[in-house]
């Protein structure tokens, strides 16, 4: 088992990169769902996340199971209709993400304005690949 590295040795490490949320179709489903607190049917989530039935249904699923999402399912003049919206701690959540996005583009822009002579950014080591 890895030992955990102290805080100022892992300054990189970003922890509150949630991995629930770190996954380019989830992340669209979160933020469409951020910016429609009243929720929004399945065929219109769809639409904005340019996702397949079956791929949206399979983030919504890990999206629930993580307590993130809430599915109402309902009727719409006898038509079945899935609603999703997001949680209260679904919403703590992201935007504790964000927050931590926000420290990687401000870590990564600090040792991005002075590049030096060598070509190499200032402050971080050449991979070992």
């Amino acid at each position: 088992m890895k030992a955990k590295a102290p805080r100022g040795e892992a300054r990189f490490a970003y922890e509150g990169l949630d991995r629930v949320i770190h996954e380019r179709a989830r992340l669209s489903v979160l933020t469409s769902l951020v910016t429609n607190a009243k929720g929004l049917a399945f065929g219109d989530l769809k639409q904005l996340c340019a996702l397949t039935d079956g791929n949206l249904n399979r983030h919504l699923r890990v999206l629930e199971k993580g307590k993130m999402i809430e599915i109402v399912k309902n009727y719409d003049r006898n038509r079945p209709q899935t609603v999703c919206r997001i949680t209260t701690s679904g919403r703590a959540r992201y935007l504790d993400y964000l927050s931590t996005l926000e420290q990687v583009i401000r870590d990564a822009a600090k040792v991005t304005r002075e590049p030096s002579a060598s070509g190499r950014v200032p402050g971080l080591a050449p991979s070992r690949a």
